[in-house]
């Protein structure tokens, strides 16, 4: 069980408020608030895709393969392309930069992350997310077969603490305080985790496991998909409401979902998925860098750069014969380019996907999760009573879900000044109310929940907030709801054309998002026989 490192306690008196009277004292403090942008995936690039008007293609292009979208699905199907030797291909991306999910920013202090913001150290069957560590220099080598990371980039100590009746403790679970029935439920939901980890399935696979597709399909395991999380707790018999809130900031965290919305698959794959295999005992923890993912996505790239075309808004496929056609907007020469290529691969959610292209899937069956990010530049280190500051720093009686330190992998010392990362998943009123909610309220009303949440845990830093920039993701994540197993099968379409993105799997994970775009390459590489030995 994660409880180590992910538990916290739920909404309290303390907690952000994000709506109604709590919000308008935020603002009625009359005290100036700091500086800084509200920005988000390009609105006006997104919504001329969807109403449409592009211009008739003035300009072709001929290519093997296309690739449309640059997050981590595409940009993973890239990278397997060009190791393979395949490079007959363009990747097209709607927004200016590449990474989706896990893009980041930098100001004078320090680069930040923008969404994702750290990789725990890969499972043993994580081979090719393995291979893409090793190229980049994460993975240093082995020691008896066992893999080594540079110690620079995993997490440093103190990777967690917990705003906890008023003093900071490390790790995320309260020590004190708990009742007999609590520490009960806590030791038994532990046990059960721990016997779903190690638990091998009759067809020989582990019974979770990251990336979810070498999981075990023994019928009493993918029975849980049926159910949702809240009701299998239920079941069980386990009401502690320190348990419940561990759920569902574990839920929240990963998924964005409340947790009787979370298949109970899915739930319980949060907690007995990870087996992170490294040398010295390391493998319950992150890689982490100050721009997050951002670190990874640029590495993808970074392996076929003359290859990607941002600021393409693809917004019709479709199949001429035994060819793909790909029209794409060029946004900086306002023109419609034509490329005509022999197979493409959609990597882009699947709302996307069907909109492009009508024959893909159906779209309707997947659900996303809003998110709203802050990236808070202080001139001064937060403190408090008790333990030190950490990378991963959360109160117990916030809804949001606490701040990382993006400095936190300084050598030898924090400096002075620092950015926090402060994360609110918007899962406690349906997903289209929320990204209303974000494209309605303004920066200043989302600047003073964030200002107000951070002095709730850490007064002390009044006069020393500089900049909070604000970042809105309205599609951030798949909501692995109940059914998800079933869905990303049911879309899949046929040859030329080949579907990448986390939301087949259900679980937007970097792991996941990578697994699908090589999956999809090396698909796309055998239907244009290409010969190479799978990673998978």
């Amino acid at each position: 069980m994660k409880a180590d490192r992910r538990t916290v306690l739920g909404l309290g008196a303390g907690a952000v408020a994000v709506t109604g009277a709590g919000l308008a004292a935020a603002l009625d403090r009359g005290e100036p608030l700091p500086p800084g942008g509200l920005g988000g995936a390009d609105l006006a690039r997104g919504h001329r895709l969807r109403d449409g008007g592009f211009p008739a293609p003035s300009r072709f292009e001929e290519v093997d393969l296309v690739i449309a979208g640059g997050g981590i699905a595409g940009l993973s199907a890239g990278w397997r392309l060009q190791d393979a030797g395949f490079t007959r291909f363009r990747l097209l991306e709607l927004e200016d930069q590449v990474g989706g999910n896990a893009r980041g920013g930098r100001n004078a202090v320090s680069a930040y992350p923008l969404g994702a913001h750290y990789l725990p150290v890969p499972n043993r069957e994580a081979k090719a997310v393995r291979h893409l560590l090793r190229q980049l220099g994460i993975l240093t080598g082995e020691r008896d077969g066992v893999p080594v990371y540079d110690p620079e980039q995993l997490c440093a100590d103190l990777q967690e603490r917990l705003l906890w009746q008023g003093r900071w403790q490390e790790g995320l679970v309260p020590r004190t305080g708990l009742s007999a029935q609590d520490r009960a439920d806590l030791a038994a939901f532990e046990r059960a985790m721990a016997a779903y980890s190690t638990r091998i399935g009759s067809d020989g696979k582990p019974a979770f496991a990251v990336p979810m597709a070498y999981s075990s399909r023994d019928a009493d395991l993918v029975t849980l998909d049926r159910l949702d999380f809240a009701s299998w707790l239920d079941q069980q018999g386990w009401r502690s409401p320190v348990l419940r809130a561990h759920v569902r900031y574990a839920m929240r965290d990963d998924y964005g979902t409340e947790p009787h919305e979370v298949s109970a698959w899915a739930g319980v794959h949060y907690f007995a998925g990870r087996r992170g295999w490294t040398v010295d005992g390391a493998g319950d923890n992150e890689l982490t860098w100050p721009e997050g993912n951002a670190r990874l996505a640029r590495g993808l790239a970074g392996f076929f750069p003359d290859r990607i075309a941002a600021g393409h808004i693809v917004h019709h496929v479709a199949q001429e014969g035994a060819a793909v056609l790909v029209d794409s907007f060029d946004v900086a020469a306002q023109v419609t380019v034509r490329t005509r290529a022999r197979a493409a691969i959609l990597a882009m959610p699947q709302f996307l996907a069907r909109r492009v292209c009508p024959s893909v899937g159906a779209a309707e069956a997947f659900s996303y999760a809003p998110w709203l990010v802050a990236n808070v530049t202080v001139d001064r280190l937060p403190g408090g009573r008790g333990v030190p500051l950490a990378w991963d720093n959360v109160s117990s009686t916030s809804n949001a879900l606490g701040y990382v330190v993006a400095t936190h992998q300084a050598p030898d010392a924090f400096p002075r000044s620092t950015v926090l990362t402060w994360y609110l998943p918007l899962s406690d009123m349906p997903p289209a109310v929320a990204r209303r909610l974000l494209l309605e309220r303004s920066a200043d009303e989302w600047k003073a929940i964030v200002r107000d949440d951070l002095l709730a845990m850490h007064p002390e830093l009044a006069d020393a907030i500089r900049g909070i920039e604000l970042w809105r993701w309205g599609h951030a994540m798949i909501r692995p709801t109940p059914g998800f197993l079933a869905r990303g099968a049911a879309v899949r379409p046929q040859p030329p054309l080949f579907l990448a993105h986390s939301d087949l799997s259900g679980l937007s994970l970097f792991e996941e998002a990578h697994y699908q775009g090589v999956l999809a390459a090396e698909a796309a590489m055998a239907f244009l026989q290409h010969r190479h030995v799978s990673l998978l």
